[in-house]
């Protein structure tokens, strides 16, 4: 049995940018930031920070630009998929990108500004949960299938 799933929250490091193919088809791409948090052996907080870069297609790629802002906070489900190319000097490049299944997006910050802020709608984080926890409680769901069967309108968003 083989299984190639990725799963991520956290920050989007610029806003997403939507090309079309020459065949028309919607293409975004854009990276999101993860933290790891822990303490070391002397009891130091260290903090590590990793780059993914994330691709979309079709109807995934249209709400992803329209939807996504630096800063913004996004739930990513995909697989890994490696590109292999040759650049400019004849060298053999490789990237390992996150080819979009599913994306969840992140609260709006309170403040309006549009750049995704930590504060969920409807207050505060209740201190028995996790953060993540908290977030999947106080986050709608918003699911994209591939096919683009469901269109998905701002005014629709109950944020």
């Amino acid at each position: 049995m083989n299984l190639n799933k990725v799963f991520l929250i956290g920050r989007l490091t610029a806003d997403p940018q939507l090309r079309n193919t020459p065949g028309g088809q919607s293409v975004t791409s854009f990276s999101v930031a993860t933290n790891r948090v822990w303490n070391d052996k002397l009891g130091s907080k260290q903090n590590e920070t990793e780059y993914h870069n994330v691709v979309a297609w079709g109807r995934s790629a249209e709400i992803a630009s329209q939807f996504l802002k630096k800063g913004s906070m996004a739930f990513v489900e995909g697989r890994l998929r490696t590109r292999t190319w040759q650049d400019k000097q004849g060298q053999t490049r490789k990237t390992t990108e996150i080819m979009l299944e599913r994306l969840q997006l992140g609260p709006r910050s309170m403040g309006g500004g549009g750049s995704g802020g930590d504060a969920p709608l409807g207050g505060g984080f209740a201190p028995a949960q996790s953060r993540e926890e908290s977030i999947a409680e106080e986050v709608p769901v918003i699911d994209i299938d591939e096919e683009g069967k469901g269109e998905i309108k701002e005014e629709d968003l109950p944020f």
